[in-house]
This record gives C-alpha cells, sequence and structure tokens, in this order.
C-alpha cells in the first residue's frame, strides 16, 4: 500500500503565514509540522512510500523531504501539480492516480489527526473505497458533509448538505483499494473537466452515482482538525502534543 499526500494549495485563509510557505509546512507541535505528522502517521500503519502533491511553495516541501525520508524510513515522491492556483484537488488527486492500482492512504495535506485514523480505515476494509467520519461533531456550513444510506453505503457527499439529515463529517482521509482505481480515476477526471474547481468529494460523489460502493468508518471521539484558518492552527496546536 501507497500513500498519498495533497499538498498543492495555496491556503490563502492563513495569510501571512502563507504567503511563501505552503500550509503543510506550518509547524503545529514544536518544529514538527502539518506535514511531518501525516508522513509519521502514515509510516506508522507499515507505509513505506509516499506520493506528495505540491503546488504553492513546492520547493519548500522538497527541500525538506530528504530529512523526513532519513526520520521515517520513507520514500516521498513529489508529483507538481501546474494548476494549483487555478484547479481545485480533484484534479490533484487525479494526478496521483498511479498510487491507487496498489492501494492507497489518502491523507489532505491539512489535516491534523492521530495515527488511529489511519488504523481505522486499513482495519475496517470493507469496501474498495473508506473514508474517514466524525459522527459525533457539531456541523455547519463549511464541513464536507457525508449522508449514507440504510445499508451504509455513502449516498451523498457536500458541504452543501442540510447538517440535519447527514451522518457526519469526511476528516479528510481515505483508504482507496486498487479494485477503485480506474473507476476513481475515470470519475475524478470527469469531474474535473465539467468544472476545475469542484472537490475530490464531488469524484467520489459521481464515482457512487455511478454504482461504486464507498463506505465510512467512525473515528468515535478522535481530536482532529482541517487547518483552514488561523483558528484552526491554533486548535492544531492545542491538540498535536496529545498525540
Amino acid at each position: 500500500m501507497l500513500g498519498i499526500v495533497l499538498a498543492a494549495g495555496g491556503g490563502t485563509r492563513l495569510r501571512p503565514l502563507t504567503d511563501a510557505l505552503p500550509k503543510t509546512l506550518l509547524p503545529v507541535e514544536g518544529e514538527r509540522t502539518i506535514f511531518e505528522l501525516a508522513v509519521a502517521n502514515l509510516r506508522a500503519v507499515e507505509i513505506t512510500d509516499v506520493v506528495v502533491v505540491t503546488g504553492h511553495a513546492a520547493k519548500l516541501i522538497e527541500d525538506v523531504a530528504p530529512a523526513l525520508q532519513q526520520r521515517y524510513g520513507v520514500t516521498l515522491h513529489m508529483v507538481f501539480n501546474e494548476r494549483y492556483a487555478d484547479w481545485n484537488n480533484a484534479y490533484s488527486l487525479w494526478m496521483a492516480r498511479d498510487a491507487f492500482r496498489e492501494s492507497a492512504l489518502l491523507v489532505n495535506g491539512d489535516t491534523v489527526h492521530p495515527v488511529q485514523v489511519q488504523q481505522r480505515l486499513v482495519d475496517a476494509r470493507e469496501a474498495p473505497i473508506m473514508l474517514a467520519l466524525d459522527d459525533q461533531k457539531d456541523l455547519g456550513d463549511e464541513e464536507m458533509k457525508v449522508a449514507l444510506g440504510a445499508d451504509g453505503t455513502l449516498q451523498r457527499i457536500n458541504k452543501a448538505l442540510d447538517p440535519a439529515a447527514v451522518d457526519g463529517e469526511y476528516i479528510g482521509v481515505s483508504l482507496i483499494e486498487a479494485a477503485a482505481a480506474e473507476p476513481l480515476a475515470d470519475a475524478l477526471q470527469a469531474t474535473f473537466e465539467h468544472d476545475p474547481g469542484l472537490y475530490y468529494e464531488d469524484g467520489y460523489q459521481l464515482l457512487a452515482d455511478r454504482g461504486g460502493e464507498i463506505r465510512t468508518a467512525a473515528i468515535g471521539g478522535t481530536h482532529w482538525v482541517e487547518v483552514d484558518n488561523h483558528t484552526d492552527l491554533a486548535r492544531a496546536r492545542e491538540i498535536a502534543c496529545l498525540y
């Protein structure tokens, strides 16, 4: 199994910290960055090859890669998304499609969470795609909300869903089995060709609409945060020391 870290975005809501720095390199525990925590978590579930999709300030991620490779015994493969400034992450995930062929654990490069999240997905491998789901959080407008069917399969995934009518929030960590590689790549391509501004979760939605099986694994009361703004970053620095 390979790892995938999506780290192409500009992190505009974290300016001026991200004027020249990718937000995945923001420190959250001493000198440890969001990116380092992601690499450490993947290594903890025995993943040693990680595809990193870069964009904004990509050179800085490349610069820290050798030290992380030595520290964690991993190999980091950089894939540069030349459209990072104008296209959304459906295209970024599509660029990592070769990693799906061997099964992959996908981590958003701005999510701070403990390794138990990855382990939960690895332990619950019951569908071609498994999503880590926070089924306890109070939801608002910004969360990537998930609605499940009676059989537990994903029916809807979108930020615009009614918080009162969903089953939880997708936290940005997925397990993609090799069997899903081709149909997911096709769905992602159709998604960004329809609208480059769409998320890879819109690709998941299209795949589900086409009959693809996507299920979730609940993470319980795990402390985690998606770092989109300065408040999120402060929260990340509060909880990262707990891991």
